[in-house]
C-alpha cells in the first residue's frame, strides 16, 4: 500500500444508508467503551470451546481475567478453585461458543479508512457507468467549487477492465475538482478542473517516483500513478477537520471491533495518531496500536516522535519506519526484473534511487529503527532483501526484525533469504484471492510460482505476519483464513486451489495472524496466544472454525470482542 504524504481528504456528504449502518456499529462499539486503564475487577469465562493457540495447550473451558490480562487458563474446576480470587467475581457463560485469541492486523490504514468512511465510496462498482453513478451522487449535495474525493474503484472489475480518463468524470464533475483513488492506493484520477487546480497539463513533467499519464495524442488523461504523482493533486485540497478526521477513526474502531481485530499495526498520519491518543484520553480507542513512522522523514524528526508517541504503551505506541519501494501489480506500477507478460513496455516504478535508499536504511538503522520496506515486484523485494542485507553489515548484528510488506511477487532465488536474513513476511492473503482473476497475466506462468508463496516463505524457516492492508481490502480476518487454506475464489473455484502448493492449514494462518504478528512488533509473550500473563485480547465466534468447512470461514460472526478485560463490542 502506497505510503501517502497527505491522505485523501474526506467529502462532507455520507449516503444516509452508509452513515446509518456506520453509526449504528459505532453505538455497539461505544455502548462497551471504558477509559483505557484495564479493568481492575475479576472476571471469569466459564463452559467455552477455547482454542489457545498455545501449541503446548492449545484447548481449554475457562479463563480469568483481572487488570486487563488473563490470570488463569484451563479446566472450569481449575479456574473456579484457583483463579476466582474474590469472592463473587463476575461470571460470563460462553455456552460452547468457539473462543480466540484476537486477531492483530500486522498492515492497516486507519486514517486512510477513516477519511474513506467520509468519502465517496466506490468499492465494488462494477463499470466506469456505476462510478459516475456514485460520483454524480455525491455531488449532489456539495456546492460548485467544493472538492469531491473517493476511494475504492477497481479497473478489473469492468467489462474492459481499462483505467478511467478526466473526460468521463467531467461528464458528472463540470463544477467541482474531483480525485478519485483506486482501490491499491497507488494511483487515482482526477477530472480536468482538479488538474488545472494542480497547475498539470500536458507538459508538466513526470515527478520522480511518479508518473503522469498521458494519451496518444499527449494530452493527459488524469491517471495518477503513485504517491508522489497523486501528491501534485493531493495538495491542492484542503485538510480535514479535527472533528472530522475523528469521526471517521471512530467508525473505523467500530469496524475492527466488529471483526474481531484487537490490535493494528498501522500506516497513517501524525495527525491520525495524536488523534488516536486524544481518543485513548477520552476513553474511546477500543484497539491496541502500533504507528509506524514514515521512512523519508529526517531522522531528528523521527526521533523525536518516537519520543513524543512512545514505544511501550500497551494500547497506543510508536513502531517501525515504512517505506515504500515499488507500486501495485494491478497498476502494472510493481518493480518487475523483466517486463510485465502482458505489456512489454512496463516494468513498474521504483519509488527511489536503491544507493540512495541503501544510504538512508543504513543510518536509520543506526538509530535503532526497524525499517519495513513495501515491496510488491520481484525486482523491489531483490532490492529490498540487498538493502537489509547490506544494512546488517554495516551496522552489526541484532534483533532487528526488519519487514516486507506484500512479498507479493518474489523471484525464486530470493524466496530463501527473508529466513536467512531473519526478515519477517508480512502479507496479506485476501490480496491473493482479489488478485488471482489476473495476477497470472500481469507476470506469466513461471514467475506466478513465487507470488503470495506462504508455504514456500514458512517451510524455509521465514516468518509470517498477516494482516489485510484496510481499507484495500475489508478488514475481516475470515476472508483471510479462507484464502490461507484453499486460495479459492468465493464460488470455491478453481476445485484444488490456485497455486495450491501454497496452501498452509488454519492453524498455521491463525499463528501468522495472532501470534505472528505479535512477534513482527516484538510483543511476543504478551498479545497473540491466550496464556496466563497475556493480555485479556479475545474474540467469542458463531462457529468452531475448527469444525465447520473452510466455506463457513466467511460467514463466521463475531459474537463479543474483548480488549485489555474490557468488551468492546457485542453483536445486539
Amino acid at each position: 500500500m502506497n505510503a501517502r504524504a497527505r491522505a485523501t481528504h474526506p467529502a462532507r456528504v455520507i449516503a444516509s444508508s452508509i452513515l446509518l449502518i456506520a453509526l449504528t456499529a459505532t453505538a455497539a462499539l461505544l455502548l462497551h467503551a471504558h477509559p483505557a486503564q484495564d479493568s481492575a475487577r475479576t472476571v471469569l469465562y466459564l463452559h467455552g470451546r477455547i482454542y489457545t493457540n498455545d501449541p503446548q495447550h492449545p484447548w481449554a473451558q475457562a479463563l480469568a481475567v483481572r487488570d486487563g490480562k488473563i490470570i488463569c487458563v484451563g479446566a472450569i474446576s481449575h479456574v473456579l478453585t484457583e483463579c476466582a480470587g474474590e469472592a463473587h467475581p463476575e461470571t460470563i457463560n460462553l455456552r460452547g461458543k468457539f473462543v480466540m485469541p484476537g486477531f492483530n492486523d500486522a498492515h492497516v490504514h486507519l486514517g486512510w479508512a477513516g477519511e474513506g468512511m467520509l468519502s465517496v465510496r466506490l468499492y465494488g462498482a462494477a463499470s466506469i457507468e456505476e462510478l459516475k453513478k456514485r460520483l454524480a451522487a455525491g455531488i449532489a449535495s456539495h456546492k460548485p467549487g467544493e472538492w469531491i474525493t473517493g476511494a475504492g474503484w477497481d479497473h478489473t472489475l469492468w467489462p474492459a477492465k481499462q483505467f478511467p480518463n478526466r473526460w468521463e468524470l467531467d461528464d458528472v464533475s463540470p463544477q467541482n475538482p474531483v480525485l478519485l483513488t483506486h482501490v491499491s492506493g497507488h494511483v487515482a484520477i482526477a477530472n480536468s478542473m482538479a488538474l488545472k487546480l494542480a497547475e498539470l497539463d500536458k507538459n508538466s513533467p513526470n515527478p520522480q517516483g511518479g508518473e503522469l499519464e498521458h494519451n496518444a495524442s499527449g494530452e493527459l488523461t488524469g491517471m495518477l500513478k503513485e504517491g508522489p504523482a497523486m501528491e501534485r493533486v493531493r495538495m491542492r485540497i484542503p485538510d480535514a477537520t479535527v472533528e472530522q478526521r475523528r469521526r471517521g477513526i471512530l467508525l473505523v474502531l467500530a469496524d475492527l471491533a466488529k471483526n474481531g481485530v484487537t490490535s493494528a499495526q498501522d500506516n497513517s498520519e501524525w495527525d491520525d495518531f495524536r488523534a488516536y491518543k486524544q481518543l485513548k484520553e477520552d476513553g474511546k480507542l477500543t484497539v491496541r496500536i502500533t504507528e509506524w513512522l514514515h521512512f523519508t522523514e529526517p531522522v531528528n524528526d523521527l526521533q523525536n516522535k518516537r519520543a513524543e508517541g512512545g514505544t511501550t504503551d500497551p494500547w497506543l505506541k510508536t513502531g517501525a519506519l515504512k517505506f515504500v519501494t515499488d507500486g501495485a501489480l494491478g497498476s502494472r506500477t510493481a518493480a518487475m526484473l523483466e517486463p510485465y507478460s502482458d505489456d512489454a513496455k512496463a516494468t513498474g516504478i521504483l519509488i527511489m534511487e536503491p544507493d540512495k535508499l541503501r544510504a538512508m536504511a543504513i543510518e536509520r538503522d543506526k538509530a535503532s529503527f526497524q525499517l519495513n520496506f513495501h515491496a510488491i515486484g520481484d525486482r523491489a523485494n531483490r532490492i529490498t532483501l540487498d538493502i537489509f542485507e547490506a544494512v546488517a553489515k554495516a551496522n552489526g548484528k541484532r534483533d532487528r526484525r526488519d519487514r516486507i510488506e506484500h512479498a507479493q511477487v518474489v523471484a525464486s532465488d530470493d524466496l530463501p533469504r527473508l529466513a536467512k536474513l531473519n526478515v519477517i513476511a508480512s502479507m496479506q492473503p485476501s490480496h491473493q484471492t482479489t488478485d488471482m482473476r489476473w495476477a497470472e497475466s500481469r507476470v506469466g506462468p513461471d514467475r506466478i510460482k513465487g507470488a503470495y508463496a506462504w508455504a514456500t516463505l514458512e517451510k524455509s524457516g521465514a516468518r509470517l505476519a498477516f494482516g489485510t492492508d484496510y481499507p484495500v481490502e475489508v478488514v475481516s480476518p475470515f476472508r483471510g483464513l479462507y484464502a490461507c487454506v484453499t486460495r479459492q475464489l468465493p464460488d470455491g473455484t478453481p476445485a484444488a486451489g490456485w497455486q495450491p502448493q501454497e496452501k498452509i492449514s488454519l492453524q498455521d494462518c491463525i499463528r501468522a495472524y495472532t501470534s505472528g504478528s505479535a512477534y513482527a512488533e516484538f510483543e511476543e509473550g504478551k498479545k497473540g496466544e491466550l496464556k496466563a500473563g497475556e493480555y485479556a485480547d479475545f474474540i467469542v465466534l458463531s462457529n468452531d472454525l475448527t469444525k465447520v468447512p473452510p466455506s463457513a470461514y466467511v460467514n463466521t460472526e463475531v459474537l463479543r470482542t474483548v480488549a485489555g478485560g474490557r468488551t468492546v463490542y457485542e453483536k445486539p
